[in-house]
């Protein structure tokens, strides 16, 4: 027995009868040979950190624009945040806490820069609209590995597509959009736990709001911590969701949890001093993209494996969603502000 196989045995013997095992995974679109030591979904996480797209999460924003303080998020802090909190809730769950991870670590592969300002700015020119969940689709299956993508199994493409709820009320859970697995489930829940909590903190820090504008009633309910809302929402999900097929928290969890989320909406996200850098931002990402529709060399080189199965628009918008913050705004500032002569 490999190790790869003593591992498939200890998930069937061990795991939830709920759980996806690795064994009976759907598989991938190119099969592969199986790793001796790694399960499928191992195999996946490991494809994954290993990528460039999630090297480029270092630099690129989660919700405030080149902040000072280094304790602010970026997309790969909020990532690593959302992994540990779904790799938590997977395993008191007794779920298959490596699909829970790959799928946590995958799930913002396709944010573009400037956050949710240049995916707003990008769905609003690019032809067919731009959603970074698709997008984080479309980098594991074509962008990585010149063309070739990671070739990830079934459950984690689901998982990561389907991540997202955008501004739906947490009570939502449309069929449709809904994981086939609970461990995207899991994933799902806990990116709303990461970033409703660590965008109360950071706005905290930037002074945007203060603890006494917070919802009153959603404190007494949650904390007036971060950590302790993160352990309330965490732990009330596990005991809610313990031996049942769906994952879920109780009414009065759910309801402080989806009122501090329409908080953030409604006073955070909004903020005039985060809708001025956003509105910059925004300018930035379309300016950039008429650019090279106009010019498209550059980019066509860039994806030259590709160039003749796409539109230069979508090869276009795939360059700019892959850009860090700072390599956008040296791109921006090349192309569009003049230089000092430098005389010899």
């Amino acid at each position: 027995m490999s190790v790869r196989e003593l591992f498939e045995k200890i998930e069937r013997e061990g795991l939830s009868s709920y759980a996806t095992f690795s064994s009976q995974s759907k598989g991938r679109v190119v099969p592969e040979e199986e790793c001796k030591v790694r399960t499928c979904f191992q195999r996946d996480r490991d494809r994954i950190i290993h990528s460039k797209a999630f090297k480029q999460l270092k630099y690129k924003t989660q919700v405030f624009l080149f902040p000072e303080a280094e304790q602010i998020r970026t997309r790969l802090i909020h990532t690593i945040e959302v992994s540990q909190i779904a790799r938590t809730i997977a395993k008191a769950l007794h779920l298959n806490e490596d699909l829970t991870e790959a799928i946590a670590l995958g799930h913002d592969l396709g944010h573009p820069p400037f956050g949710h300002a240049g995916e707003l700015s990008l769905n609003s020119i690019v032809p067919g609209g731009f959603r970074h969940n698709e997008q984080s689709l479309r980098v594991i299956e074509i962008l990585e590995k010149n063309g070739y993508g990671l070739n990830l199994t079934y459950e984690v493409r689901d998982g990561i597509f389907k991540h997202t709820r955008g501004a739906i009320s947490l009570y939502i859970e449309p069929e449709n959009s809904r994981p086939i697995t609970l461990e995207g489930t899991i994933v799902r829940l806990a990116d709303s736990i990461a970033y409703i909590n660590h965008d109360i903190e950071d706005a905290l820090q930037a002074k945007i709001i203060k603890i006494s504008d917070l919802p009153h009633d959603c404190l007494k309910v949650l904390g007036r911590k971060n950590s302790q809302r993160i352990n309330t929402m965490v732990c009330d999900a596990i005991m809610h969701s313990k031996d049942k097929e769906f994952i879920s928290m109780s009414d009065e969890v759910l309801e402080a949890t989806d009122k501090l989320r329409s908080y953030l909406y409604q006073e955070v996200y909004t903020n005039q001093k985060i809708k001025n850098q956003a509105h910059k931002a925004e300018r930035v990402v379309k300016e950039l993209y008429l650019y090279f529709v106009n010019n498209p060399k550059l980019v066509l080189e860039e994806f030259n494996y590709i160039m003749n199965q796409y539109e230069k628009e979508r090869l276009i918008c795939d360059y700019i969603s892959s850009l860090s913050d700072r390599e956008a705004l040296a791109l921006y500032k090349k192309l569009f502000l003049p230089e000092s002569w430098k005389l010899k």
